[in-house]
C-alpha cells in the first residue's frame, strides 16, 4: 500500500551539483566531505533514537502470514457476515448452477484455499439462529472469519437491514448427502488433456485420481475446482477414485468422455454404497502446469453489504502471538 504520493527522482551517482550563482563561493571539497560525514553521523543517532522510543528494546517483528486451508474438524470459529447475490450462478467452484435451497457462501482466500473448501458445508450461527450452507464462492476481498452469504442464508440468521452481524461457525463433518458422486468432464477435454468436477461429496476433497494403464495418476486441483492431468487419461471410460479431507475414499468407474454432461456415478462418498479408509494412498504426482487451453475462473462475488472497519478477530489473533 501507498500514500498515493509519487516517489522523489533518484539522484544519478556521480552527477555533478549545478554550478554556484554569482557572488558565492563553494567550501573546499575536503571541508565538503567532513560536513557530509558528519551530517550522516547525526542522521543515523537520530534514527537510532526514533526506533528506541517508538518500539522499545526489543526488535520489530511482523506477524507470520496465515496459511490457507479450507475449514475442517469440529472447531468453532468467531467472525462476520455480509451477503450477496451470486444471480444463480455456482461461482468460482464452478458448480453449474447455485443449489435449488440458495443456501451457499463465499470464503475469503485464506479459507477458500484455491477450491480446497469447494463442495463442503458450514454451520453458521447469527442473531436470529443457525443456517447450513454449501461452500461453492470465493471473496477475494474477505479477510479470515469473514463469511459473505447468499442474501436467502443470511436472512436465516439475522434481520437484512443489518447488512453485517457477528457469527460463529463451524465446518459439517459427514452432512447428508443427496446421492451418489456426480462427474463432470470439462468443455474442450479429451483423451491428451483431462479434467473433471467432482460434486456431491459432502466433505471437502483431498485427492483425485484415475486409473490409467494398472496404476493411479493423481491429478491437479485448480482454484476453480476441476481436477486436471495436463498429458490426458486416455479415451475413457474412466475408474475415478475421490478422498475426502477425512479419510472417506469412494470409487467409481464407466465415466465416459462426455465434456459438458453431469454424470451420476453408483457410489456415494461415505455411508451405504461406499468403501471408505482412513489411511490416504500417496498417488504419483502428475506434471503440475496449468494447461493454456483451460477456461479461465468464474468471476468471484462481491459483498453486497458494507463491510466494518475492525479487524477479523482471526487477523487480531494473529497479529498478536510474540515474536519468534
Amino acid at each position: 500500500m501507498t500514500d498515493g504520493s509519487a516517489p522523489h527522482p533518484p539522484i544519478p551517482a556521480g552527477a555533478e551539483r549545478p554550478p554556484a550563482g554569482p557572488g558565492r563561493r563553494r567550501a573546499p571539497a575536503r571541508t565538503r566531505r567532513r560536513l557530509a560525514a558528519a551530517g550522516l553521523a547525526a542522521l543515523a543517532a537520530v534514527v537510532a533514537v526514533t526506533l528506541a522510543v517508538r518500539g522499545g528494546a526489543a526488535p520489530a517483528c511482523a506477524a507470520p502470514p496465515l496459511e490457507a486451508a479450507p475449514p475442517l474438524g469440529a472447531g468453532a470459529h468467531t467472525g462476520k457476515a455480509t451477503f450477496y447475490d451470486s444471480k444463480g450462478a455456482g461461482g468460482n467452484c464452478s458448480r453449474p448452477a447455485a443449489p435449488t435451497n440458495r443456501l451457499y457462501v463465499a470464503l475469503g482466500p485464506s479459507e477458500y484455499a484455491a477450491g480446497a473448501s469447494c463442495g463442503g458445508f458450514l454451520d453458521v450461527t447469527g442473531p436470529r439462529g443457525t443456517v447450513r450452507v454449501l461452500v461453492m464462492d470465493q471473496c477475494p476481498e474477505c479477510a479470515p472469519g469473514h463469511l459473505d452469504l447468499s442474501a436467502e442464508a443470511f436472512a436465516r440468521i439475522a434481520d437484512p437491514v443489518q447488512g453485517v452481524v457477528r457469527v460463529t461457525y463451524r465446518a459439517v463433518v459427514d452432512p447428508a448427502l443427496p446421492g451418489p458422486l456426480t462427474f463432470r468432464i470439462k468443455e474442450g477435454a479429451s483423451q491428451w488433456w483431462f479434467a473433471v468436477l467432482v460434486g456431491d461429496h459432502g466433505n471437502p476433497l483431498r485427492s483425485v485420481e484415475v486409473r490409467q494403464n494398472g496404476s493411479w495418476r493423481a491429478a491437479d486441483r485448480e482454484d476453480y475446482n476441476y481436477w486436471l492431468i495436463p498429458s490426458g487419461a486416455g479415451p475413457g471410460p474412466y475408474t475415478i477414485r475421490v478422498t475426502d479431507g477425512y479419510g472417506h475414499r469412494a470409487t467409481a468407474t464407466g465415466i465416459r468422455m462426455a465434456p459438458g454432461q453431469v454424470q451420476r456415478s453408483t457410489v456415494r462418498m461415505y455411508g451405504a454404497g461406499a468403501v471408505t479408509t482412513t489411511r490416504p494412498a500417496k498417488p504419483s504426482r502428475s506434471p503440475s502446469a496449468r494447461p493454456t487451453s483451460a477456461s479461465p475462473s468464474p468471476p468471484a462475488s462481491s459483498p453486497a453489504a458494507p463491510t466494518p472497519s475492525e479487524p477479523s478477530p482471526l487477523v487480531e489473533a494473529a497479529a498478536s502471538g510474540a515474536c519468534a
